[in-house]
């Protein structure tokens, strides 16, 4: 939950600052690009903070070396954190990005089946997180170039 309160309340302050006069911030788009970049960083944090336990349990037992998977995992974040901000690069960002929290469906669904916690919290039931996943993908969406496919 705490990415998703970063996402907006980064939104939030990034657009205040473009409608308090800071030209650049003064686009909903760029302003969501770094949120959305504040969020993917802040939840790549925890891939080797305290928190890096709770997530190498989150990985389902099918899947080996698993705390080679939460680091591959975190550092993919971090770079499509930084994709998305680089015009050149950004649409290949999102997509990747899009297929990375696919891709890591199957560890927030093991955890909410089998109720685990991050950093001692319950992790959201299943419903809840498959919301929070796709507001996260409509998000990069929206932060992206591919928003202007869909128009």
């Amino acid at each position: 939950m705490i990415p998703l309160y970063a996402l907006v309340a980064s939104f939030v302050l990034f657009r205040g600052m473009g409608l308090m006069g800071l030209a650049y911030w003064n686009d909903w788009q760029i302003s969501l690009q770094w949120a959305v970049a504040v969020m993917l960083l802040l939840g790549a944090s925890a891939h080797w903070g305290r928190r890096r336990a709770d997530l190498v349990r989150m990985v389902p037992p099918a899947f080996p070396r698993k705390e080679s998977i939460v680091t591959v995992t975190g550092l993919l974040e971090i770079a499509g954190a930084i994709g998305l901000l680089l015009p050149a690069v950004s649409k290949a960002a999102a997509v990747c990005l899009i297929v990375l929290l696919i891709a890591m469906l199957p560890a927030n669904m093991y955890a909410a089946r089998n109720q685990l916690t991050i950093g001692g919290r319950p992790v959201p039931k299943l419903s809840v997180r498959l919301l929070i996943q796709l507001v996260f993908i409509a998000a990069i969406l929206l932060a992206s170039p591919l928003f202007h496919i869909f128009l």
